[in-house]
């Protein structure tokens, strides 16, 4: 091959230059193509995006609704009433009569102990009181009979028929019954006094409850001994049971002597049982105890509990709240209940009120309830629960089932 031929297939033809250089070009247009559709997509769409929306939380209105604490501590409920029963003497068990949580009245027989002895010491008081009674009524008729001699005696003596002798016999006679009249009514009275000491001996055996209230604990059982005083050996009881007055409740708080200073006499409070976290109960303050624990560094207060309930039982553990005490002539806070929206989430649709919520990303329309206005905020009572989403100041396109995105 000559050089002419080589030289001749190394030229490059014009036409396939002209080929190779166009395509590039032709992609770089069509990628602009495509980015000019797809921003005018995304300008013309957007309209039809999720709406940007602010929203906010329903809070509770029983908790937002409150007065402010000023100071919060924690107690335990007490009764100032509360006994173990107990028996006057020693003696052996007869009959218990009461079970735990047995409601008795006051003067309800508890229980019985064992009164053999005490009967018979009854039996021989009435016995020595019948005796003492014939014997007042023996001298009752010898003291007729001897007056009735003695007015003889002076009728023959005035008829000069009797000697003196026998006249001042007969007045000693007189003088004498009179004198054991007086005696034996005296012995009558011992007699009875003893006999009612009897009585009181008898009515000891018998054990009664000294206020109405509830039987918590049950200390004896039939046959056992019981006495005032304890034996010490630890075979001797020293109570039947122990009975609470439920209308004696209150609440005993130990507070730290450093903020004893921000609580006062009937400043109101709010409790809450540790049983029952969503059960607020209203109470006062029955008064500082004007000693303090030097051991803890508290002072005791005594709480009154306006309710009377129940589930509130002795020894209940209790989270009190000191509240700020309203001002006389303050307008009264409004019961609320239901949950608290700002104003602007509540808005008017053909008459009806309704909040916007959102739910998975999407506008729900709910009718609600409105109440009171507090401050920046509306009482809802009903329609919504704590917690849901609301929109705040929804748009007046809005509507339900919209796409809506939270800000």
């Amino acid at each position: 091959m000559s050089q002419g031929d080589l030289l001749g297939q190394l030229k490059i033809a014009r036409d396939e230059r002209q080929t190779t250089q166009a395509s590039p070009v032709r992609w770089i247009v069509a990628a602009a193509v495509v980015v000019g559709i797809g921003t005018a997509g995304w300008w013309f769409s957007r309209g039809t995006g999720p709406t940007i929306v602010e929203t906010a939380l329903a809070s509770s209105a029983a908790q937002s609704g409150s007065s402010g604490s000023v100071l919060d501590a924690s107690g335990y409920v007490v009764a100032r009433r509360q006994a173990t029963v107990s028996a006057k003497i020693t003696g052996k068990v007869r009959e218990v009569l009461i079970e735990e949580g047995m409601r008795v009245e006051a003067g309800q027989i508890m229980a019985t102990l064992d009164d053999t002895v005490q009967r018979a010491d009854y039996a021989l008081g009435q016995a020595q009181l019948e005796n003492s009674r014939s014997q007042l009524t023996e001298t009752e008729v010898n003291l007729r009979l001897a007056r009735a001699e003695l007015g003889r005696q002076q009728e023959l003596v005035r008829r000069k028929l009797a000697s003196a002798a026998a006249l001042d016999s007969a007045q000693s006679q007189v003088a004498a019954l009179i004198a054991r009249l007086t005696s034996q009514r005296r012995s009558i009275d011992v007699s009875q006094r003893a006999l009612a000491l009897s009585q009181v001996a008898l009515d000891d055996t018998t054990i009664r409850a000294p206020f109405a209230g509830i039987v918590v604990a049950k200390a004896a059982q039939p046959g056992e001994m019981i006495s005032p005083i304890s034996a010490g050996g630890g075979f001797t009881r020293t109570g039947i049971g122990t009975i609470v007055d439920m209308d004696s409740l209150e609440v005993e708080v130990d507070v730290n002597e450093s903020f004893i200073g921000r609580v006062q006499s009937d400043m109101p409070v709010e409790a809450t049982l540790n049983a029952y976290p969503e059960w607020r109960i209203r109470g006062r303050v029955i008064a500082v105890i004007p000693a303090a624990d030097r051991t803890k560094a508290t002072v005791r207060v005594r709480v009154a509990l306006n309710e009377k309930d129940a589930r509130i039982v002795p020894d209940m553990g209790v989270r009190v709240r000191f509240l700020e005490p309203q001002a006389e002539n303050a307008a009264p806070r409004p019961q609320l209940n239901g949950v608290l929206v700002p104003n602007a989430a509540v808005v008017e649709r053909a008459g009806q009120s309704m909040v916007f919520t959102v739910d998975a990303g999407k506008a729900r329309s709910n009718p609600v309830t409105a109440g009171a206005k507090i401050a920046d905020f509306r009482n809802i009572t009903a329609g919504l629960a704590p917690g849901d989403t609301v929109i705040v100041s929804p748009p007046e396109a809005l509507a339900d089932g919209d796409a809506v995105a939270a800000r």
